[in-house]
């Protein structure tokens, strides 16, 4: 005898099932899939690469102070860096190091710097391959990207496609609206005078200007806004540091044995050295986005003289987020000893962190930091923008389309601020999660052309040329030639070498 199943026999689910479930999928996705991934390719670039975020640390730094100019007219290196630094460095640094710092200890702070630092060669492979497989734009804009890479050097028309959807949907909707959502509230309960409306009615006249002035006008505010709010929160924690210098050496110390499980005093409320690892290492690879396909959008805009070039800017973005804003809000907290202890439920996220800057500084900073919350997330939200642009224009969208995502953009970031989330906040996390697979499996077969392009930069640099310049086009250190009409040599200098030739896709 058939059964017979009709939707009124089928279990109805409620909304706090469909979130249950989201996140458990999300759970094992990060704890399980991705963070596994994301470090074993982390290891694996930086041994391809012989350590590329060590040993060209300094070369970053140089790059990074001589990047400002020579766009003529497009995207400068320096502009495509702050992009990045701007979506990067957002509520994570402020909320979610405090997460990891209570649910994992002090220990968890060690694991985001190991993450960190495999992640600067991740970041460093897929921010030169944005830049290898970039195509221009109009006027003398280019885009690059996962979506560009995957098209073009694996020629996967489809798997390009899925990337780019989900890429406009999760960064420049969701990943907008949670940021949103997280602000409003930390603003609320800080300050509960200011409503969440008020924050969103903030963010639409603030936002709708700038990105319906397309990329380069999200670039100009990124520029300095971005650097800007990364070093006012860093010197802020110089200033405590040297107020409680004589502690420093046993928070650091702190940070060590919780790492390792050497005192079970340091574990976090999550219990255990696998806790210490498990957070560290997630909260790490949210902030720092090294191998989610994030970055790359931005990396991929930049004009300049070889892909390396940006390949190495990209990664010591990595080198901010974590290294040093992460830092931060991680000494800021642990040096805190009235607001946090170890092992104690308490206070949790930005509230966590901007109660600590209250003991360490006083009152006064509440309204500061408010403003500093409220700037990170802002910037943020460009950032997506600009990712978001770069899939738009790779679908076939234009102006008016742009145009389109910048009101859906600006609309998604109020929404946020005013409604509850958590299915979009478990479908965010699936989202980049997808992003990430896909990226990863990407750059880990077309690794031979970021690395033919790092052989082909040193190469230059071991006899004497200054400021190397890539060819695309007949060059033995690729395994094939580049698109046309970006790294080629220009015409009236065809029969020079790879090292002398200006290419198409770079500087004059």
């Amino acid at each position: 005898m058939s059964t017979i199943l009709t939707a009124a026999a089928l279990p109805a689910l409620s909304a706090a099932d469909v979130e249950a479930a989201l996140n458990t999928i999300d759970d094992r996705l990060y704890t399980y899939v991705l963070a596994v991934l994301l470090i074993a390719c982390g290891l694996y670039f930086t041994v391809r690469t012989r350590g590329v975020q060590l040993r060209h640390l300094g070369t970053m730094l140089r790059t990074i102070t001589s990047s400002r100019s020579g766009a003529e007219g497009g995207i400068s290196s320096f502009q495509a860096f702050a992009v990045g630094l701007a979506a990067r460095v957002g509520i994570g640094n402020v909320a979610g190091v405090a997460l990891a710092v209570v649910a994992g200890g002090p220990g968890a702070l060690f694991w985001m710097w190991v993450v960190a630092v495999l992640g600067m060669a991740t970041a460093f492979i897929e921010s030169t391959l944005a830049q290898v497989f970039k195509v221009r734009g109009r006027g003398l804009t280019f885009h690059g990207g996962p979506a560009y890479y995957i098209r073009h050097g694996l020629g996967s028309r489809f798997w390009s496609g899925v990337f780019a959807v989900l890429c406009i949907v999760a960064v420049g909707l969701t990943v907008v609206m949670v940021q949103t959502n997280s602000l409003a509230g930390i603003i609320n309960a800080t300050v509960p005078s200011v409503q969440p409306w008020m924050v969103g009615v903030v963010l639409i006249v603030l936002t709708l200007p700038i990105v319906l002035g397309g990329l380069h006008a999200v670039a100009r505010a990124a520029e300095w806004m971005a650097p800007l709010m990364a070093l006012v929160y860093v010197v802020m924690t110089i200033v405590v540091i040297c107020m409680h210098l004589g502690q420093l050496p046993h928070v650091l110390a702190e940070i060590l044995r919780g790492a390792f499980g050497a005192d079970q005093a340091l574990y976090g409320v999550a219990g255990g050295l696998f806790a210490a690892v498990l957070n560290g290492v997630r909260r790490g690879l949210f902030s720092n986005e090294a191998g989610l396909g994030t970055a790359p959008n931005a990396a991929g805009t930049a004009t300049t003289t070889h892909p390396v070039r940006q390949g190495l800017i990209q990664s010591f973005g990595v080198f901010v987020d974590t290294i040093l804003v992460c830092t931060a809000t991680g000494l800021l907290i642990l040096l805190a000893t009235d607001t946090y202890q170890p092992g104690k439920q308490g206070l949790v996220g930005a509230v966590l962190t901007q109660q600590a800057v209250v003991e360490h500084l006083g009152e006064w900073t509440t309204w500061p930091m408010v403003v500093l919350i409220f700037i990170l997330v802002f910037s943020t939200v460009l950032g997506c923008y600009s990712y978001s642009q770069v899939n738009v224009n790779f679908l076939g969208g234009e102006l008016r389309a742009e145009q389109v995502l910048g009101v859906l953009l600006t609309a998604a970031a109020f929404a946020g601020t005013v409604l509850t989330l958590p299915i979009v906040w478990a479908l965010t996390d699936i989202a980049l999660g997808l992003m990430g697979l896909l990226n990863l499996v990407a750059i880990v077969r077309l690794a031979p052309w970021a690395l033919g392009a790092l052989r082909d930069f040193e190469a230059q640099r071991a006899v004497g040329v200054a400021d190397p310049v890539f060819v695309g086009h007949g060059n033995p250190l690729l395994p094939g030639d580049t698109a046309d009409g970006v790294w080629e040599p220009r015409p009236e200098r065809a029969a020079t070498t790879s090292s002398q030739a200006p290419a198409a896709g770079g500087e004059a």
